[in-house]
């Protein structure tokens, strides 16, 4: 059941002008960072030429754009995502659905996969820019491809994030904005910790960033990946209870 609503639910998001217009603007702004990136670097080469252990084209303009896709999905995931449960609800579809005997973690698992598809085809689409530029420089795809499973870990975690904010309120827009806030609020914790002079390891760990970087340096560990499956398995366990709780009160 949750492969149906899967299903459904991805010929919803591209039946909706939202998920095109978002697949839309968000690829112009990438290729017009990307190419500012590679003007840039082009400047650069003749500085970079005599120098032993200069950066590349990888370092230089896959690594920025690669952070830019992570910036982005910041803010695209609890747009995407602010449907999939408060919609249902406000529409009287989720009744409907909880009646037909599909439990919270079916429904829950169907809308995330159907949201991890959406993000892959974005961050695949994202990486063909970089990967092109292989036609005539050296471009390091191990970094290339790890930096591209950490952007999908990473949306993955968000999509969850957005998926359980939206099960606990029938408006989509609250939805969004708890969902941003949470993704900030992840982001920024531990900048905002360093500025205010303190040091805790937790603090790090719990941190997005701290996780998402190793991957863009070509590293991965099975600590960051560990974290982003916890953080999106928590998030889908709360919105699947809350499902349930909601089903048992009738």
């Amino acid at each position: 059941m949750s492969r149906t609503i899967a299903r459904n639910e991805w010929r919803r998001l591209f039946a909706q002008p939202l998920a095109w217009a978002l697949l839309a603007a968000t690829l112009a702004v990438l290729a017009y960072f990307f190419l500012l990136g590679l003007q840039g670097f082009l400047g650069l080469m003749s500085k970079l030429a005599g120098m032993p252990s200069a950066p590349g084209v990888t370092d230089l303009v896959a690594l920025p754009l690669l952070r830019a896709v992570a910036s982005l999905l910041l803010i695209l995931a609890p747009l995407l995502g602010m449907r999939a449960i408060a919609g249902e609800r406000q529409s009287g579809t989720l009744t409907l659905l909880q009646a037909s005997g599909i439990g919270g973690g079916g429904i829950v698992l169907g809308k995330f996969a159907a949201l991890c598809a959406f993000f892959v085809v974005l961050i695949v689409l994202a990486l063909t820019m970089p990967a092109s530029l292989a036609i005539g420089t050296h471009l390091d795809f191990g970094r290339l491809f790890a930096g591209g499973l950490g952007l999908v870990l990473f949306a993955a975690a968000l999509a969850a994030i957005a998926i359980a904010a939206s099960s606990f309120t029938r408006h989509a827009v609250v939805a969004a904005i708890v969902a941003l806030a949470i993704n900030l609020v992840l982001w920024m914790l531990d900048a905002g910790a360093r500025y205010e002079g303190v040091t805790s390891t937790f603090i790090n760990y719990l941190a997005l960033p701290t996780h998402l970087e190793p991957f863009l340096h070509g590293i991965v560990a099975t600590v960051d990946i560990v974290y982003f499956v916890l953080l999106a398995a928590v998030a889908l366990a709360l919105a699947a209870r809350r499902l349930n709780a909601e089903r048992r009160r009738g």
